[in-house]
């Protein structure tokens, strides 16, 4: 089934409904899905897109980024989603490495776009230069291009922390797996209200895009230009709403709010992935938002975004949940042998989820996938109940006198300091023991460094404790809000 398909499917079964809210507007289904149809008309008669075209839809969060997406699969072609975060050395790496044919943006960074791909037909929505977004939905309506579910849905590109960012490519039956089991693992009854501030571009915000077109039932979106925590909640509040997407560092942000000067009683569900969450942090978002419940999943933008999570009515504190139907997990160790349950190894995955390949990079996919098994590069195990733990990233993993020390250990520790409020641990090169452990905290009480370095050293290993603490003003973030260890490796020097 592809997503074009199934879009039509949506509204065939629940007809219009108000389906998305956003800066003081609802606009209805029916109205999302005719301005979808005219613009997949506008990509093919304005600008001559054919099936299997790569177009770079590069915008902060608005309306239009959903229905260029849904409008480019319904003419067959390949959404390829960036970060308006990037630079412009970035962006024309993405433009040229997937022989895009046509970016779509907005005013503010059309410089960057024109800078990055001259000569490329650029869509402009809501603002002059290039062809204007409304000449597109001036277009005839454009019945449904065919595609195979194994076709190329859309091309995403990693965030290029190890070298130039590679293009993952999903398919249409990969991205809709991930979409059905994430709508039938978070629904609940009357629940349908949903608040979304994770950018559309990442994989996390194209999972939760994709699971709207599986609604149980009439559902709506709240959905937010770029997250702010007071804003967030104050639309929590005005919305009544039931759940929403967020990563570790929005939930930590969102602690420093005056949340129970808000009524939040209708929040039932918040779903957090991306990176690693602290269980202190999610047990005290838990007691200051009653009623709430905090559940972690797991994915990669290679596995469609979605691995794991807790299946409807379970939970397990500290846990990622367990695999999604139809998606398989073993721990492999390092001899290629499969670990038994608790013991430490790559995260693998296999199922329908897992990505066609990386863009023109045979031998990169080659290495990542084997034998059909994903390889992702994170670090967990599987309890005896088949419930997955992610410990870390092999890449960020500490080797300190042969001892192995994971970042995410030493940082929940930090963490459960009440003086702290957010921490990321990163290894420094050190001539006699290999690598230090080096913390950097971001407070919002009083302490020192170093009461932090005895208050770690008496909570875990002699080999985990950080023998420096460095204070921030803040932990500095990725694009996508996870914890830019690069940058904070190059505070080292």
């Amino acid at each position: 089934m592809t997503l074009a398909r199934r879009a039509e499917q949506v509204l065939d079964r629940f007809g219009d409904h108000p389906k998305l809210w956003f800066e003081g507007v609802w606009h209805s289904a029916a109205d999302l899905s005719s301005r979808t149809r005219r613009a997949a008309g506008g990509f093919v008669e304005r600008l001559g897109v054919r099936p299997g075209d790569r177009v770079v839809v590069i915008m902060a969060n608005c309306p239009e980024v959903a229905v260029a997406y849904g409008a480019l699969w319904r003419a067959g072609a390949v959404p390829t989603p960036v970060l308006f975060l990037l630079t412009e050395d970035e962006l024309r790496h993405v433009v040229q490495d997937s022989g895009a044919v046509a970016v779509v943006t907005t005013p503010e960074f059309l410089p960057k776009v024109q800078a990055a791909a001259p000569g490329l037909p650029v869509v402009v929505v809501g603002g002059e230069g290039g062809l204007p977004w409304a000449e597109l939905e001036a277009a005839d309506e454009l019945p449904l291009v065919h595609r195979g579910d194994d076709d190329l849905a859309a091309l995403l590109y990693t965030g290029g922390t190890t070298g130039r960012s590679k293009g993952v490519a999903l398919t249409h039956a990969g991205l809709d797996a991930s979409g059905r089991a994430a709508s039938d693992a978070s629904y609940r009854a009357g629940a349908t209200r949903t608040l979304l501030p994770l950018p559309l571009a990442h994989a996390y915000g194209l999972l939760v895009t994709v699971a709207g077109l599986h609604p149980h039932e009439p559902a709506s979106t709240v959905l937010m230009r770029w997250f702010d925590p007071a804003g967030w909640v104050s639309l929590v509040e005005e919305h009544q709403v039931a759940m929403s997407a967020l990563v570790p560092s929005m939930l930590q942000l969102l602690l420093q709010q005056p949340l129970e000067e808000h009524d939040l009683s209708t929040l039932v569900r918040v779903s957090c992935g991306a990176a690693p969450l602290s269980r202190d942090v999610a047990l005290e978002f838990e007691r200051r938002v009653p009623g709430c419940d905090v559940i972690e999943g797991y994915g990669c933008t290679e596995s469609s975004a979605l691995i794991s999570t807790a299946p409807p009515g379970e939970k397990r504190l500290g846990s990622v949940g367990k695999p999604v139907p139809g998606v398989e997990v073993r721990i492999e160790l390092p001899d290629g042998g499969t670990a038994e349950p608790g013991a430490d190894g790559e995260i693998c995955v296999r199922g329908p989820n897992v990505m066609q390949g990386y863009w023109g990079s045979p031998e990169t996919t080659a290495y990542a996938v084997r034998d059909g098994w994903l390889h992702t590069g994170d670090v967990g195990h599987v309890d005896e109940d088949g419930w997955l733990y992610v410990v870390d990233r092999l890449k960020d993993l500490i080797i300190r006198n042969g001892f192995n020390v994971y970042p995410r250990d030493v940082e929940d520790v930090l963490l459960s300091h009440p003086a702290v409020a957010a921490a990321a641990v990163v290894g420094r090169p050190d001539p006699v023991v290999g690598e230090e452990v080096v913390a950097f905290v971001q407070l919002v009480g009083e302490v020192t460094p170093e009461a932090l370095v005895d208050y770690a050293k008496d909570r875990i290993g002699a080999h985990k404790y950080p023998r420096e603490v460095r204070v921030v003003d803040a932990v500095p973030l990725t694009s996508v809000m996870k914890t830019d260890r690069k940058a904070l490796r190059s505070l080292l020097t």
